[in-house]
C-alpha cells in the first residue's frame, strides 16, 4: 500500500471516530459473509457501529486521541465498535453476542474508557456493572427512600397521637 493511501485510510478512520471517546476491540475473523451482515444488521437496530480496521493505521488514525491507549499491544486483525447508550451497554452487548453460538468467533479484545486501555478481561468486568439506566433507578430509589422513612417518622408520632384521641373519644361516647 502506497503512502498517498494509507495517508487515506488513516484520515478516513479519524473522520469516522471523531469525537468518539469510549470504544471496544472486537474480534470477527471466523464470522462468514452471512453471518457478518446479520451481525452488522443487529448492532445498527441498538445504534452500535462496527468498523474493521487495519491495526497499524488506526494506531496512527488516533494518536493522541482518547482512542489511542486502545491500540496499544494490540495485535492482529481488529474491528473496533462504539456507540450504543454507553460503554457498559456496549460491553454487555458484545459479552452476549460473543456468548451466542451463532456468533462465537466475535469476541472482546479490549477498549478503552476514558482514555483508560482496557484488557479483554477487564471488558467482562464492566459488563456485569450496572448500566446507565439501572444507575439511575437505584440512585433514585435511594434518594426517595431517604424522603419516605423522613415522611414515616414525621407522620408516625401524629398518627399515634390521633388514635389515642380516638380511643378516648370512643370511651367518652359510650359513656
Amino acid at each position: 500500500m502506497s503512502k498517498y493511501v494509507k495517508e487515506l485510510v488513516c484520515q478516513h478512520y479519524s473522520r469516522r471516530l471523531e469525537g468518539v471517546q469510549n470504544a471496544l476491540l472486537v474480534n470477527v475473523i471466523g464470522l462468514d459473509a452471512n453471518k457478518s451482515v446479520v451481525l452488522r444488521k443487529q448492532l445498527r437496530e441498538k445504534d452500535i457501529q462496527l468498523m474493521v480496521v487495519k491495526n497499524s493505521l488506526a494506531k496512527r488514525a488516533t494518536e493522541g486521541t482518547d482512542l489511542g491507549p486502545a491500540f496499544h499491544g494490540s495485535e492482529g486483525t481488529l474491528a473496533v465498535i462504539w456507540g450504543g447508550e454507553d460503554l457498559i451497554g456496549l460491553a454487555k452487548e458484545v459479552i452476549q453476542l460473543h456468548n451466542n453460538q451463532e456468533f462465537e468467533a466475535f469476541e472482546a479484545r479490549g477498549g478503552v474508557m476514558d482514555g483508560e486501555p482496557l484488557s479483554a478481561e477487564r471488558v467482562q468486568e464492566i459488563s456485569k456493572w450496572p448500566s446507565r439506566e439501572e444507575q439511575l433507578s437505584l440512585l433514585v430509589s435511594q434518594i426517595l427512600s431517604a424522603g419516605a422513612n423522613l415522611s414515616a417518622q414525621m407522620l408516625g408520632p401524629g398518627r399515634s397521637l390521633a388514635s389515642q384521641i380516638d380511643q378516648i373519644e370512643e370511651v367518652h361516647e359510650t359513656k
